[in-house]
């Protein structure tokens, strides 16, 4: 049989029952759109977890309270340990060589007021060299200053977020005031917006000078976090090191695995939230995998039926010279022709749905050049296994019989 007859036989077959093929193929393309989607968002995901630990700054560690541990926004704070206080960070930024900067800061979550409308978000005080260490860019306005800080004043910078929630979207907000806990301050600077979603946007962020959240907010002295820069890349470990021996000494720790602070870099955070995704990315694949094995079973249902109604037609082919083989390949190329057409339909739903989800603002989906091959290719792989039964059966009638069959 030639390849143009086995084409010209594989249409015949399938355009005959057009309803049948076209129910049958759905299957497939719901299977391989919800893979190209899923995996699509997992692989978003994993993009944006990326990017934002990249935007945190170059070099950057983080120091927090509490026993060691690896995984979790680095600016959630610290919950309710209090091990880090501002002695520490002036010992660290006295004593650590090949950093370029340091920042103590204390987080917490607050209600934030202006006329009428509110927003709790995260209220971070710090110094007034964060944005250096922290790559934090002003769209309008200015940070706070090292007087301000000295002097506890009752100044804020606003992520843009929290600009559009407060006074309306694009609406100037300097020299505004807003209240945090009841306490008025006024606005004297608005960040760049740098993307993100969910309680670690640093969109939806308000700064205020160290000084001013430890005395009229928290009514603590203790930190949250301590981030440094290191001068390089290759300074990263060693003084990350040094952190831990000069924090190990003045807390009068002399076994490191009982630290009651953590230390992390980029590597580590990035590290543990790509594994994450990685992990959310696979589950989701394996969710809509399952449509596909659906799909797949359905192929296998249209094939064996296939098979019975067409069984003299098969017992004639054979009388005539046909060989098992030639009956084999007929319908085995059936089934990967409607698993493969049914897969590209897949693929560009599931592309649209990608697409569309994403200029929406609802998630970022990432499609892949690796996910589309795999689609395709899977949707292939799905019709030569599934088609492959029917293939065999079809192949195995005996010409006598099937000529009798009624």
């Amino acid at each position: 049989m030639t390849i143009r007859d086995l084409l010209s036989e594989t249409w015949l077959a399938l355009s005959g029952n057009r309803l049948r093929t076209g129910l049958t193929m759905l299957g497939i393309v719901i299977g391989i759109g919800s893979v190209i989607t899923l995996t699509g968002v997992g692989q978003g995901a994993t993009a944006s977890v990326t990017d934002s630990i990249s935007s945190l700054g170059s070099n950057l560690l983080i120091v927090s309270p509490g026993a060691s541990r690896r995984a979790g926004p680095v600016s959630a704070g610290a919950g309710s340990a209090t091990t880090l206080t501002p002695d520490d960070a002036t010992a660290l930024e006295k004593q650590l060589t090949d950093i370029s900067g340091l920042a103590a800061e204390l987080s917490s979550r607050y209600q934030i007021t202006n006329k009428g409308e509110n927003t709790n978000t995260t209220v971070t005080g710090t110094e007034a060299n964060y944005p250096e260490i922290r790559n934090v860019e002003l769209a309008e306005g200015a940070f706070f200053t090292e007087t301000q800080v000295k002097t506890a004043a009752k100044v804020a910078v606003i992520g843009p977020d929290t600009r559009d929630t407060l006074f309306g979207e694009g609406v100037g907000a300097i020299g505004q005031s807003i209240k945090i806990n009841k306490i008025e301050f006024k606005v004297i600077g608005v960040t760049a917006s740098k993307g993100g979603t969910g309680a670690s946007s640093s969109d939806d962020i308000v700064y205020i000078p160290l000084t001013t959240a430890q005395r009229q907010l928290a009514g603590k002295s203790t930190l949250s976090s301590v981030s440094i820069a290191a001068a390089s890349a290759d300074a990263v470990e060693l003084v990350q090191q040094q952190i831990t021996d000069i924090l190990l000494v003045r807390h009068n720790i002399t076994d490191e695995t009982a630290a009651d602070f953590s230390v992390t870099n980029q590597a580590d955070i990035q590290s543990s939230l790509s594994e994450v995704s990685g992990t959310l990315t696979t589950l989701l694949g394996a969710i809509a995998g399952i449509s596909l094995l659906v799909g797949g079973i359905g192929i296998m249902n249209m094939m064996l039926t296939s098979v019975t109604e067409r069984t003299r037609e098969i017992g004639l082919r054979k009388a005539i010279g046909a060989t098992s083989r030639d009956i084999a390949n007929q319908f085995l190329f059936e089934s990967v022709v409607v698993t493969f057409v049914g897969g590209v339909v897949g693929l560009l739903l599931g592309w649209g749905v990608a697409v569309l989800v994403t200029k929406l603002g609802i998630v970022t989906a990432t499609v892949t050049t690796s996910s589309v091959v795999l689609a395709v290719g899977v949707s292939a792989v799905v019709g030569i296994v599934f088609g492959y039964y029917p293939a065999r059966r079809a192949a195995q009638l005996k010409p006598i019989e099937a000529l009798k069959y009624e």
